[in-house]
């Protein structure tokens, strides 16, 4: 699971800046480990380097890896995703969901029309967006409580109350 991405390096000494992908960017210094990936969903496995510190500094994380020592070997991870395995996800409150369990729901109205499948969520800044397509091309649905009516995880299910001229 992706927490955060590397934007550059900070100082001489192998440190670099990480934006934060977690709500908790605190949890950086409570981890022994992370995996590094040019794209997270990289296959083979992702690089497993142990996490030497981690510091906020404004808006990102200041970090140090084992084996990272100089500003030429952080240059060199700009842009890598930083991972943790999914047994070390923080854990979550009722009702909430890691955006990754959404992608190849089925999306149905509460009427029973069936819109397609959710392919990918768009993060903005006011809320998410779902990206749905199907027989009625794609559509874009707000995550707002007026719209996405219930999530059913285990039917693998979305059920959605479209607004006026949100369907195409």
């Amino acid at each position: 699971m992706v927490i955060g991405r590397v934007t550059r390096p900070h100082g001489v000494r192998g440190e670099m800046r990480v934006v934060p992908y977690t709500d908790d960017p605190q949890r950086f210094g409570r981890l022994d480990h992370v995996y590094l990936a040019d794209d997270p969903d990289e296959h083979p496995a992702p690089r497993r380097l142990a996490l030497e510190s981690a510091r906020l500094h404004l808006q990102t994380v200041l970090l140090k890896l084992a084996g990272i020592d100089d500003r030429e070997a952080a240059a060199d991870l700009r842009g890598a995703w930083l991972l943790v395995a999914r047994e070390d996800a923080l854990p979550l409150a009722e009702g909430e969901y890691f955006l990754y369990q959404l992608t190849g729901l089925a999306v149905v109205t509460a009427d029973g029309e069936t819109l397609g499948e959710l392919v990918s969520v768009l993060e903005t800044g006011a809320n998410n967006v779902f990206v749905v397509r199907g027989e009625r091309g794609e559509i874009l649905l707000p995550d707002v409580p007026e719209v996405i009516a219930h999530i059913d995880f285990d039917a693998r299910l979305m059920t959605v109350t479209p607004l006026p001229g949100l369907l195409p």
